[in-house]
């Protein structure tokens, strides 16, 4: 069976980014599971008491991520934050947008679900980059499908090195 040219070149920039990009071992962090405290309305209500609510806006706090670097001393790197592409519940990657704040060593940033953002360059100098996050992220109800469960997915890092 002959494979179609633009199937052939996804499969092939596809395996070129995966080599490029590693996940990081985030293990360390002290917490697995990120817990939404605060569940709000578009309109700052809590969601429960919104009845015309179109989108929710979910506040984490502050997450602290713990990731391994060692095995990257002294090489110039970039590392990404990224969002899951394929989140139970979720019909479409628009319907969530994660948000971030760093705080210091991390820069700023948004994403949907399938995308990833550059958050830090440089030469990793340390075996451990430890930095705090100021999650939240913004979910279009529309988009959102849960018999009876709950949004969950988990973002993670990658890096590359650079030549």
């Amino acid at each position: 069976m002959k494979t179609p040219g633009w199937l052939a070149a996804g499969l092939l920039l596809g395996c070129i980014f995966s080599a490029a990009a590693q996940r990081l071992d985030d293990s360390a962090s002290p917490r697995a599971r990120v817990q939404a405290p605060v569940v709000l309305s578009e309109r700052g209500q809590p969601l429960a008491e919104d009845a015309d609510a179109r989108f929710a806006v979910i506040h984490f706090g502050q997450v602290e991520y713990r990731l391994s670097t060692a095995r990257y001393l002294g090489r110039r790197a970039r590392i990404h934050f990224v969002v899951p592409a394929l989140i139970p519940g979720l019909r479409a990657p628009v319907g969530l947008q994660v948000e971030w704040r760093g705080n210091g060593l991390f820069s700023d940033g948004s994403a949907h679900a399938g995308e990833r953002r550059l958050v830090w360059s440089g030469t990793v100098r340390d075996a451990w980059m430890t930095e705090r996050l100021d999650l939240r992220a913004r979910v279009d109800l529309r988009e959102l499908r849960l018999p009876g469960g709950m949004l969950g997915f988990e973002s993670f890092f990658e890096i590359e090195v650079l030549p």
